[in-house]
């Protein structure tokens, strides 16, 4: 029989658990937030195309850039504060936006709300110090899918804001939102454990590790329009590359890295990090591709006409499915280890994109529908698993550091993916009433890319190697106790040599 105090304790984590979710949901909101306002940016904004676009480019940046210092900061000083520290310039950035009325404040705006993108990587983390053992699987999974359920209601309260009503009212909606999260964190998410030991912070790594990654992701994301062969991308990637190797020539001499590589390079850690750019890139690609094709004329024989509002619902249920197969993934994890979790998530991606091949042409959306619910349900699948098979491998004092470079894995993954993508589409073409539109044939490449991706995640995923402590694990637990002792036993020996 259950004891009342056992009982109280499963309530109270519980109610971070849904706490921390509903945070991960106004984040993915925020940024889904702009989407139905692409087309009208310039006009509202008084500027040009090129210049509207840096209002989404800007929040990509920052979070590329925040993420990883958030983590090694939540590691350092506590993941809780962090977290609240965060949602300032979540909430400072959404205000701001709202009050805009030309482009320069709007994209200052949105680079502050990308600032509090770390809420994620934080949340996952804070959960190994607060949830029970047991509950730590499921509590991993529904954090993460909160992502894909604030996509799936972003795009369609989004839509439906910015056709009924002011577009100021999204940011004030996001900016009264974070302010409940953050009231809520205070109030009743407890501090998890403080790291005494907490050093310093590596203030020129995290300076290398921000130019590397804005010159990475700015030359990805406009490479197409500014050209692929033009000397500003090809300047700024082989920038990234310089930059990159130095910052990793830095980060493995200073005594207190803000990543640290040698941790990563752990065969679990590094094999799982690259899967989470494939599977991130596979990910993205379908919501790029699908609603295109929702949205494109039906008199291209191949686009099905829907509206703004129309397409946010018809995608909404694709979304929705990650929080509903979360406990199933996490039952999975538990049986077989999230290794094979994160194997068949990325099976399953496969398969939806297999799925939607066929449908590409037809006259109804319920296709589309059913293979985006399939890809999400493995998207599910495979961001649950991510967070759980690194954290079974790095100790408790770095878990929000190597759990926001996870999370900046996926992100490159997603850019790589967009970028490709436009590159595909923008190659495939036909005429429409004057205008060149991507191809029927175009998209299915699209598709086909995708379930290429998606393989290869599951290829590479399948090949993770997991020692047999740590195969089944309570995440963050057995293999953490293995790694202290591990370390300990090291010490020791050095002392023995001394």
């Amino acid at each position: 029989m259950e004891s009342p105090d056992s009982s109280k304790a499963e309530s109270r984590s519980g109610g971070v658990v849904g706490i921390l979710a509903f945070a991960g949901i106004v984040a993915a909101i925020t940024q889904t937030l702009v989407v139905p306002l692409i087309g009208e940016l310039p006009t509202l904004l008084d500027t040009s195309a090129s210049n509207a676009s840096w209002v989404i480019t800007a929040t990509l940046l920052a979070a590329a850039v925040a993420t990883p210092v958030a983590g090694r900061l939540g590691d350092m000083y506590g993941k809780r504060r962090m977290l609240l520290i965060s949602l300032i310039p979540l909430i400072v950035g959404s205000v701001v936006c709202a009050l805009s009325s030309s482009v320069i404040p709007m994209i200052t705006g949105r680079g502050l709300q990308g600032l509090g993108m770390g809420v994620v990587p934080l949340g996952i983390s804070l959960l190994r110090d607060v949830v029970p053992a047991e509950k730590l699987g499921s509590s991993i999974a529904i954090m993460s899918a909160s992502m894909g359920v604030g996509g799936a209601l972003g795009l369609p309260f989004s839509a439906a804001i910015a056709e009924n009503a002011s577009w100021r009212v999204l940011f004030w909606v996001v900016a009264v939102l974070a302010f409940a999260v953050a009231t809520l964190i205070w109030f009743v998410v407890p501090a998890g454990k403080e790291n005494t030991a907490a050093g310093s912070f590596d203030l020129l790594g995290a300076a290398g590790l921000g130019v590397a990654l804005v010159c990475l992701l700015l030359g990805v994301s406009k490479g197409a329009d500014w050209g692929w062969g033009s000397g500003t991308t090809l300047g700024l990637l082989g920038t990234a590359v310089v930059v990159l190797l130095a910052w990793g020539w830095w980060e493995l001499r200073t005594r207190e890295p803000l990543v640290d590589l040698r941790v990563t390079a752990r065969p679990q850690v590094l094999m799982t990090n690259a899967a989470s750019i494939l599977v991130g890139f596979a990910m993205y690609a379908q919501s790029l591709v699908v609603p295109q094709l929702l949205q494109l004329p039906e008199a291209t024989g191949y686009g099905l006409g829907q509206s703004m509002l129309a397409m946010g619902l018809w995608m909404a249920p694709a979304g929705l499915m990650m929080m509903v197969m979360s406990p199933i993934g996490a039952k999975l994890s538990a049986a077989s280890g999230p290794k094979v979790t994160l194997t068949v998530g990325a099976l399953i991606i496969s398969l939806g994109y297999g799925i939607s091949l066929p449908m590409i042409g037809t006259d109804s959306p319920w296709g589309l529908l059913a293979a985006t619910i399939v890809a999400n349900t493995g998207v599910g699948f495979a961001y649950g698993a991510m967070p759980a098979l690194i954290m079974s491998a790095v100790p408790q004092s770095e878990t929000a550091s190597a759990n926001s470079f996870n999370t900046l894995m996926r992100s490159i993954g997603s850019s790589v993916s967009a970028a490709v993508i436009a590159v595909v589409l923008a190659q495939m073409t036909t005429d429409f009433a004057g205008f060149a539109l991507p191809s029927e044939d175009g998209f299915r490449a699209a598709m086909l890319i995708g379930c290429g991706v998606a393989l290869a995640a599951a290829a590479l995923a399948f090949f993770i190697p997991v020692p047999k402590t740590a195969a089944q694990p309570e995440p963050g637990t057995a293999p953490q106790a293995t790694s202290e002792a591990a370390e300990s036993e090291t010490e020791s020996e050095s002392e023995v040599k001394a």
